[in-house]
C-alpha cells in the first residue's frame, strides 16, 4: 500500500548541441549522462549542469555531415572507461573518456538495427540489416551469427502425447463453440511501428529475447535465445503485438504491449513464449502508442513511455510517461508525467539509473536533461486521537483507494472507499489539523488539487435500508487550480496540507541546487475561488527532498539532498527556514540523505527520524539501527520492522537516544514486550491511534493485523490508571493477556475500587473468568515487566496471599451489592482460595435449597450445584459434602454427579445406622481425616479405645492423642508407653525416657536414659526405683565409659568420683581429657600426689610435644599454599592482560582470566551443572567440595587454596584456650623452657597468619570500593574496576571463601611470666 513520492527533480537548461537526441546512457562510476546525436557524443553532469566532454561523430566520417546518420545504441562500459556506440550504417565505435577519442572497433556492411549488452557486460548482441543476430565478446570478437527468423520453435518445444482431439477437450466457460472456432490470423503491425528488432536480456544473462517482424505475416514475434545463441522458444501468435519489449531483471516475465479490438494492454510472456498475465492501459484502442517499456533495476517499477496517435489542432501530439507497480496481482498507476503538446518538451530518450532504482533520466527534444528521484511512502492520516480513522490512501491512476483501518481491514487491491478523479493522481496528503485528519487532498497530473472531506454526521447517519453507517464517506468539496509557472510535469512536489486553506509545496529553485517553498492559499478574488495562488515563498539553499509535519507540535521539518535538516517557521507573518538545533543549540543534520522522515519526541526533545534506502535509521545525526525496513511513529511509540523479521515497539518518552539505539541493537529477553516476530519482508502500513492494532503488509501484498504487546500493555495500563476496568478487561480477554494484571498493576487502587470493577463489568461470567485466572505470581514481574519510567506499586502490607485477598475483597463487595445476582461468583471466591472452602460453598448451596430466594434472577440450588460441579471434581465435592456430616447435602451432590446409586446408597445407609460420634469417626477415617477421626473416636467410650490406640499407632497421632486424655488415666499411660516405643524406634531415647518416667515406668525409663547417655536423668531414675548402692556404682561406671567414648571427660570424672567412689579413675579421665586444673584439684583433695609424678607430668610433656609438632605442620602447609596462590594469580593476571592487549578492554573472554573469575564462577573452563542440579542438597555440597581440588593446574586451584588457608587459620585460632591452659600447667611444674618454646611457636604462627590476611583475601577487601578513576588510571584498570563492580552474586560457599576468617585477638592466652 505504498505510493511513489517525488523527492527531487533536476532540470537542466537547454544544451547547445547539434541534431536531436538519439541515445542516452548512464556512467555508473561517475553518475554523469552520455548523450548521442547524429553529429556527436557528449558527457553531461546533471549535478553541475555542465558538459564534461564532447566528441564529433562526423569529423572522422563515422556519420555523414548532413545529419542523415542515426545512432541505434549507446552503452557505458565501466571496465574499459569508455562508451560503446552503434550506428545504423553498421559502425561500432568506442569512445574513450580519458582521451575523448573515438575508435571504430567493427563494421557490418548490411548495417545495424539494434545493440544490446548482457547485464554482466561480457557479451554484446547486434542485429543486422540482413535480419541476423551477431554475438560478440566484450573485446568484440565474434562468437556466433544466427538468423532471427527460424522455422523451428526452439529447443523448448512442447511435447504432445496425442491424447484426444481439440474437439473433445474441455474449453471452460467458452463452451463447445470454442472447438469449432477458427484461429484468428495475426494482423500486420501498425503503420507507426519503426519495424526495428528489439533485444532484451534476462537479469542473469542466460537468455535474451528478440522481437522482430515476421516476413510472412508482417506481425511481430518474440523469440528467446540462450546465451550461446541457440533458439529456445518462439512466442505463440499474438495479434496486435507491438514493438516495446523489456525483460524483467529479477523475474521470468517479458513485458510487451498488445493492441486489442477494445483495449490497449501491457502483456507478459514467459520464457517459453506463452502469455502470462496483463494489465490495461488507461487509454482507448487508438488513442496512444507505446514507444518503450522500461523496468527499473530492482523490478519494482515499470515505466511506460507513450505518445498520442492523434495530433491536436496545432498538429502536435501529447507525450506521457507512466510509472506502474504491482501488488497482490494488481497493477497500480502511481505516477503520470504529462509533457503536453509542445514537441520541444517531449522526451526523446528515457532510461532508468542502473544504481539508483527509483531515479529516471530523460532528454527532451530540446536537449533539456531531466532527472527524477522518487521514494516509497505510505500516505496515512496523521491523527493522534480516536477521531482519526487510520486512513491509508493508495494511488491507482485516476482513483484513490482509501481504507479506514479503524473500522475494517480490507486487503488490497480492494478498499473501503474509492475516490474517482478526472485526471491521474500523483500525490495524496492528509490535513494536518486535529479532529480533521481524515480529510485529504490529491495533486493530479494536470496540476489541480482536489479536496475531499467527510459527510456531516446528520447526512451520514441516514440510511435507506436501516443500516447504521460506521464511517462517514469522503466526498469531493472543491477542486483548485494551482497557478505555478512554468507548467511542467511534476512542477510541484512534497505537498503538505497544513490548514484548511493553506498548502505548502516544493518546486525547483532559480538555481540548479536550490528549491523554493511555496505557501498556497485560495485566491482573494471573489470571482475566482477555485484557484490557489502563491501568497509567499521561501528560497532554500539546497534541494529539498522531504517535508514532514508533526501533529503534536506543528513543526515542519525539511531535509535537503545532502542530509541537512531545516525547520520551516510557517505560522509567522514572514515564513522562513532556520537550522535544526538540539537542546544545546548545536546544528543537527543527517550524515546521509534519507528517503522517509518523521518527527518524534524522544525524552521531551524533538528529533527528526530518517530511513535511508539502505535500511539505516537515524535520529538526527545518530544512527539508531542498520537493518530497518520500515518505521512509523504513533503517539508516544516508535515502531520499526527489521530485516531480521521482527517488529519492535519502543516508548519514546522513557528512552534517550542512546537507550533507543541500545534497545534496537539488543535481541530482547524472554519477556521483552517490545519485540515480536513477523513474517519475512513485512512492512508497517499504519498504526491505529489510541488503539493496539498495527497493520502490516507482506511482500506479496496481503495484510495482517497484529496487536503488539507493547501497545496492548501501554493501553491497558492507561485504562487501569483511569479506572476503566471494562475496556481493559475486554481487551485482555480478547488478546489473551493474563487477567491477573488487573490486580497486579496497582493492588492498592484495585482493592479500593472493587465495587467500581464489579459495576463496570456487570457480568457474572466476566467476574468468574477473572476469579478463575487468579494466580499467586506477580505478572508485573514474571510476564509483563513494568516500563522503566513507571513507579513500582508495592503490594498491600498483608500476611495473606494474593488470591485470598482478592477473593475476600470481591466476595465482600458482591455480598454488599447484590448477593443473589453474584451468587455464582461468591461460590467461585470460596472455591478459588488457596485452601478451597468447599464446605462453606456447599453449605451456601444447601441454604439455597432449604430457603430458595425469591428475588428475580436469583440462582437456584440446582444451578449453583451444577456450577460447583463445573469448578470442582465431582468426587472431591462428594467427599467434602460427606465431610459436613449432612446427609441431605451428600444426597444432593450425589444425585447431580454421575455416580451409580448402588455405589453410595448402601454406604450412606450404613453410616446412618451408627452412633453419632462413631458415625463421624467412620466418615473422617473414610476421608482420611485421621485427626478428626481420632477426636470423634475418643468420645465413643471405653470399648473403642483399642481401636483408637490402633489408629494412633498406624497414623502416628501420639501428640494429638495425649491431649485428648487426662494425665492420670490408664488410657493416657497406655498411649505414653506406645509413644515411647515409637520414639525408641526413632532413636530418640531421652524423650522416650521422659515419657516413661512421667507415667511411672521407671525401669523402662532408666533403660532409655542409659542408652541415650543422659546420665543425670539415669541417676535420678535409679535412685527413684531405688537401686542399691553397688548397682548405682556399677551404673555410674557404665555411664562413665560411654561418656569417655564421647570425649566428655569432665562428666565421666564426675560420675567416677561421686557415684563410683573411684578417685584415681576420675583423675586419670581428667588427665586424658587435658583438664589440668580439675585434675590437680582432685589430686590434692584425695592426697594422691603420686599421680602427679606418674601420670600428670608425663602427660604435660607429651601434650607440649604434640602441640608443637602440630603447629609446625600447620605453619609449613600454610606457607606452601600461600606461595602457590601467588603463582597462580600471577599466571592468570598475565593471561588476562595478554588478551586485553589483543582484543581490547571490551573482550568478553578477558574476565575469564581475572583473579576473581574462578571464584565468581567465571572460569574459562566449562562446568556443566545439569547433572548436579537434580541431586539432593547434601550431594550438591559434596560435588561443590570436589571442585576445590588442590591439584596444580586445576581450573579452581586458587579458590581451593583460599579455602585451605582459611581452614588452617580457623583451626590454629581455636587453640587459644587449650594452649593457655597447657602453659599454666607447664609453668606450675617448672617446665619453663618447654612453655616458652610453645608460646613462641604459637605466637609466631598467629602473627604470620594475621599478616597474610590482606594478601590472600585482597579481592574481598576491595570488593566494596568504587570504580578506580583519576589521572593515574589506565583504560584497562578503569575497565577492570567497572567489571569488578558488575560481577554477579556468588553462592554462599563462594561468599564464605571470599570472606577472610575472623581471628579472636580479644582472647588472652599468653603468660607474661614467660617473657
Amino acid at each position: 500500500m505504498r505510493n511513489l513520492k517525488l523527492l527531487r527533480s533536476l532540470r537542466s537548461s537547454e544544451l547547445q548541441v547539434l541534431g536531436s537526441p538519439r541515445g542516452l546512457s548512464v556512467r555508473v562510476d561517475t553518475g554523469s549522462l552520455l548523450l548521442a546525436s547524429q553529429y556527436s557524443i557528449i558527457e553531461f553532469d546533471p549535478q553541475t549542469g555542465q558538459v564534461v566532454t564532447e566528441a564529433s561523430l562526423t569529423a572522422d566520417g563515422f556519420l555523414p555531415e548532413d545529419g542523415s546518420g542515426s545512432v541505434i545504441g549507446l552503452h557505458d562500459l565501466p571496465e574499459f572507461e569508455s562508451a560503446c556506440l552503434a550506428t545504423a550504417s553498421g559502425n561500432v565505435i568506442l569512445y574513450d573518456f580519458n582521451s575523448s577519442q573515438l575508435e571504430c572497433v567493427g563494421s557490418v556492411d548490411s548495417g545495424l538495427t539494434s545493440m544490446s549488452w548482457i547485464p554482466d557486460e561480457e557479451l554484446v548482441i547486434f542485429t543486422t540489416g540482413e535480419e541476423t543476430i551477431i554475438m560478440m565478446t566484450k573485446e568484440f570478437e565474434p562468437i556466433t551469427e544466427v538468423r532471427i527468423h527460424q522455422d523451428d520453435f526452439g529447443k523448448g518445444k512442447f511435447i504432445t502425447v496425442g491424447w484426444g482431439k481439440k474437439e473433445t477437450q474441455f474449453h471452460g466457460s467458452e463452451g463447445k463453440q470454442a472447438a469449432q472456432r477458427k484461429t484468428q490470423e495475426t494482423q500486420p503491425v501498425a503503420a507507426w511501428d519503426d519495424r526495428r528488432p528489439r533485444v532484451t536480456w534476462r537479469g542473469d544473462g542466460e537468455l535474451f529475447a528478440v522481437s522482430a517482424i515476421c516476413p510472412q505475416s508482417g506481425a511481430r514475434k518474440v523469440r528467446v535465445f540462450s546465451r550461446e545463441g541457440v533458439l529456445q522458444a518462439t512466442s505463440e501468435p499474438v495479434n496486435g503485438l507491438e514493438q516495446a519489449l523489456c525483460w524483467k531483471p529479477s523475474g521470468s516475465l517479458i513485458a510487451s504491449t498488445q493492441r486489442h479490438p477494445n483495449k490497449h494492454s501491457v502483456v507478459f510472456m514467459e520464457k517459453n513464449g506463452l502469455l502470462h498475465g496483463d494489465f490495461t492501459l488507461p487509454f482507448s484502442r487508438d488513442q496512444a502508442k507505446v514507444k518503450e517499456l522500461l523496468w527499473n533495476s530492482d523490478s519494482t517499477v515499470l515505466a511506460v513511455w507513450l505518445e498520442d496517435m492523434t495530433a491536436g489542432e496545432d498538429g502536435q501530439v501529447n507525450s506521457h510517461i507512466q510509472l506502474w507497480t504491482v501488488g497482490n496481482y494488481h497493477w497500480y498507476l502511481k505516477q503520470s508525467l504529462d509533457f503536453g503538446r509542445d514537441a520541444r518538451e517531449a522526451p526523446a530518450c528515457v532510461c532508468w539509473d542502473p544504481t539508483r532504482p527509483l531515479r529516471l533520466h530523460m532528454v527532451t527534444c530540446s536537449w533539456t536533461v531531466i532527472t527524477y528521484d522518487w521514494g516509497w511512502t505510505t500516505d496515512r492520516s496523521p491523527g493522534l486521537d480516536d477521531s482519526d480513522n487510520a486512513n491509508v490512501a493508495v494511488i491507482d491512476g485516476e482513483k484513490i483507494l482509501v481504507t479506514s483501518f479503524r473500522q475494517c481491514v480490507v486487503p488490497p487491491p480492494m478498499c473501503s472507499l474509492e475516490l474517482q478523479l478526472t485526471s491521474p493522481v500523483n500525490q495524496v496528503t492528509f490535513l494536518c489539523q486535529p479532529q480533521k485528519n481524515n480529510q485529504l487532498a490529491a495533486l493530479m497530473a494536470d496540476g489541480r488539487i482536489s479536496v475531499y472531506s467527510q459527510d456531516s454526521a446528520e447526512q451520514a447517519s441516514r440510511t435507506a435500508d436501516g443500516f447504521r453507517t460506521v464511517s462517514r464517506p469522503l466526498v469531493l468539496q472543491k477542486t483548485f487550480r494551482v497557478e505555478i509557472p512554468p507548467q511542467e510535469p511534476l512542477a510541484l512536489r512534497q505537498l503538505l496540507w497544513l490548514q484548511d486553506e493553506l498548502f505548502v509545496g516544493v518546486r525547483s529553485g532559480q538555481l540548479p541546487a536550490s528549491s523554493t517553498l511555496v505557501m498556497l492559499r485560495p485566491s482573494q478574488d471573489a470571482s475566482d475561488t477555485h484557484s490557489l495562488t502563491i501568497r509567499s515563498q521561501v528560497e532554500v539553499d539546497g534541494v529539498v527532498v522531504t517535508v514532514v509535519h508533526c501533529s503534536q507540535s506543528g513543526t515542519v521539518a525539511l531535509q535537503l539532498e545532502d542530509g541537512r535538516i531545516r525547520k520551516l517557521l510557517w505560522d509567522s507573518s514572514e515564513p522562513s527556514v532556520v537550522d535544526w538545533l538540539d537542546s544545546s543549540d548545536s546544528k543537527i543534520n543527517f550524515s546521509v540523505p534519507c528517503d522517509q522522515t518523521a518527527i518524534c519526541s524522544i525524552s521531551g526533545e524533538e528529533y527528526l527520524l530518517g530511513l535511508t534506502d539502505r535500511s539505516h535509521l537515524y535520529a538526527g545525526d545518530t544512527e539508531l539501527a542498520s537493518n530497518v525496513s520500515s518505521f512509523a511513529v504513533c503517539n508516544d511509540f516508535l515502531l520499526v520492522t527489521t530485516h531480521s523479521h521482527t517488529l519492535r515497539c519502543l516508548q519514546l518518552s522513557t528512552l534517550s537516544v542512546k537507550a533507543l539505539k541500545a534497545a534496537l541493537a539488543s535481541d530482547g529477553g524472554q519477556n521483552d514486550e517490545t519485540l515480536r516476530r513477523t513474517e519475512r519482508g513485512s512492512r508497517i502500513v499504519t498504526v491505529v491511534p489510541q488503539d493496539t492494532r498495527v497493520i502490516l503488509q507482506m511482500p506479496r501484498g496481503n495484510l495482517e493485523t497484529v496487536h503488539h504487546r507493547a501497545l496492548v500493555l501501554a493501553q491497558i495500563r492507561k485504562w487501569l490508571d483511569s479506572l476503566r476496568f471494562r475496556e481493559a478487561f475486554e481487551c485482555m480477554r480478547k488478546l489473551r493477556i493474563n487477567l491477573n494484571l488487573i490486580y497486579d498493576h496497582n493492588p492498592k487502587v484495585f482493592l479500593e475500587n472493587v465495587k467500581t470493577f464489579l459495576t463496570q463489568l456487570n457480568s457474572i461470567n466476566h467476574v468468574n473468568l477473572f476469579l478463575t485466572e487468579l494466580r499467586e505470581e506477580d505478572t508485573t514481574v514474571s510476564m509483563y515487566p513494568r516500563p522503566d519510567s513507571s513507579p513500582v506499586q508495592p503490594p498491600p502490607a498483608t500476611r495473606h496471599k494474593k488470591v485470598d485477598v482478592v477473593c475476600d475483597a470481591l466476595r465482600s463487595a458482591m455480598e454488599s451489592v447484590d448477593p443473589h445476582k453474584f451468587c455464582l461468583s461468591i461460590l467461585t471466591t470460596h472455591v478459588k482460595k488457596t485452601v478451597p472452602e468447599l464446605e462453606i460453598a456447599l453449605q451456601k448451596v444447601h441454604e439455597l435449597r432449604v430457603n430458595p430466594p425469591e428475588a428475580p434472577g436469583a440462582v437456584s440450588a440446582e444451578e449453583a450445584l451444577k456450577y460447583l460441579l463445573f469448578l470442582v471434581n465431582v468426587n472431591d465435592l462428594y467427599e467434602h459434602s460427606l465431610g459436613t456430616y449432612d446427609f441431605d447435602l451428600v444426597l444432593m451432590v450425589a444425585e447431580k454427579s454421575q455416580k451409580d446409586p448402588k455405589e453410595y446408597l448402601p454406604f450412606l445407609n450404613m453410616l446412618k445406622s451408627l452412633e453419632t460420634n462413631y458415625q463421624r469417626f467412620t466418615i473422617d477415617k473414610h476421608l482420611k481425616r485421621y485427626r478428626k477421626a481420632l477426636l470423634h473416636l475418643s468420645k465413643c467410650g471405653e470399648e473403642h479405645f483399642p481401636e483408637a490406640l490402633q489408629l494412633v499407632k498406624e497414623q502416628k497421632l501420639y501428640s494429638e492423642a495425649l491431649r485428648l486424655y487426662t494425665g492420670n488415666s490408664a488410657h493416657y499411660k497406655a498411649l505414653s508407653c506406645a509413644y515411647a516405643e515409637h520414639l525408641l524406634e526413632q532413636h530418640q531415647a531421652e524423650q522416650a525416657g521422659l515419657l516413661l518416667w512421667r507415667c511411672g515406668e521407671m525401669p523402662s525409663a532408666l533403660k532409655a536414659f542409659t542408652s541415650s547417655s543422659s546420665w543425670r536423668n539415669a541417676i535420678c531414675a535409679a535412685q527413684q526405683i531405688p537401686l542399691p548402692p553397688d548397682q548405682i556404682a556399677l551404673l555410674a561406671r557404665d555411664l562413665a565409659e560411654k561418656l569417655t567414648e564421647q570425649r566428655r571427660y569432665s562428666e565421666a570424672a564426675l560420675l567416677l568420683d561421686q557415684y563410683a567412689k573411684d578417685c584415681e579413675e576420675a583423675i586419670l579421665a581428667l588427665i586424658t581429657g587435658a583438664v589440668w586444673e580439675e585434675a590437680l584439684r582432685l589430686i590434692y583433695m584425695y592426697s594422691r600426689q603420686d599421680i602427679t609424678e606418674t601420670n600428670l607430668k608425663p602427660a604435660l610433656l607429651e601434650a607440649v610435644s604434640t602441640q608443637t609438632s602440630f603447629l609446625e605442620n600447620q605453619t609449613a602447609t600454610f606457607t606452601r599454599h600461600k606461595t602457590r596462590l601467588a603463582v597462580v594469580r600471577e599466571q592468570k593476571e598475565k593471561a588476562r592482560l595478554d588478551m586485553l592487549d589483543e582484543d581490547g578492554p571490551d573482550c568478553p573472554d578477558a574476565e575469564l582470566y581475572s583473579e576473581a573469575s574462578s571464584v565468581m564462577s567465571g572460569s574459562k573452563y566449562s562446568h556443566s551443572n545439569s547433572r548436579i542440579s537434580s541431586r539432593s542438597s547434601k550431594n550438591r555440597r559434596k560435588a561443590e567440595r570436589k571442585k576445590l581440588s588442590l591439584k596444580e593446574g586445576s581450573p579452581l586451584e586458587d579458590r581451593a587454596l583460599m579455602h585451605a588457608l582459611g581452614e588452617i587459620i580457623t583451626t590454629v585460632d581455636k587453640m587459644r584456650e587449650e594452649v593457655h591452659s597447657l602453659l599454666k600447667a607447664l609453668v606450675l611444674f617448672q617446665f619453663d623452657r618447654q612453655a616458652e618454646k610453645l608460646q613462641l611457636a604459637y605466637e609466631e604462627a598467629l602473627r604470620m597468619m594475621e599478616a597474610a590476611l590482606p594478601e590472600v583475601w585482597q579481592e574481598s577487601l576491595q570488593h566494596n570500593q568504587a570504580p578506580v578513576t583519576g589521572p593515574n588510571s589506565t583504560a584497562n584498570s578503569i575497565m577492570a574496576s567497572f567489571q569488578q563492580q558488575q560481577k554477579p552474586a556468588a553462592s554462599q560457599q563462594d561468599a564464605d571463601i571470599m570472606a577472610p576468617p575472623k581471628m579472636r585477638n580479644s582472647v588472652k592466652w599468653k603468660l607474661p611470666v614467660l617473657g
